[in-house]
């Protein structure tokens, strides 16, 4: 079946999942043109398979499409940033400094 990612509105998350099983997420909270992300969490029964990888590019992906800002809060996804410099035009540069990149 594979991995997917889906939002879950309801509760300001993205959702990852393996098959039917859910195996993590990323909270959010959205303010018009702007997305934070504050927390992410893989079951660590998932761990070592690069689904928090899968998850932020699924998730920046989104963002990207749907021309938000962002605002990477989260240590993982702004780490994942660093890593991914094709990225990170995503957050305004003015707050680049204060998000390490």
């Amino acid at each position: 079946m594979g991995t997917r990612v889906a939002d879950n509105p309801d509760e300001s998350r993205y959702e990852i999942f393996d098959g039917d099983e859910r195996a993590g997420f990323v909270e959010y909270h959205r303010f018009r043109d702007e997305i934070a992300f504050l927390h992410t969490e893989i079951a660590p029964r998932f761990g070592g398979r690069g689904l928090g990888g899968a998850l932020a590019r699924s998730v920046l992906d989104e963002a990207r499409k749907q021309e938000l800002t962002v605002l990477p809060f989260c240590p993982f996804i702004r780490g994942w940033l660093r890593k991914h410099s094709e990225y990170t035009d995503l957050v305004p540069e003015a707050q680049h400094t204060r998000f390490g990149l």
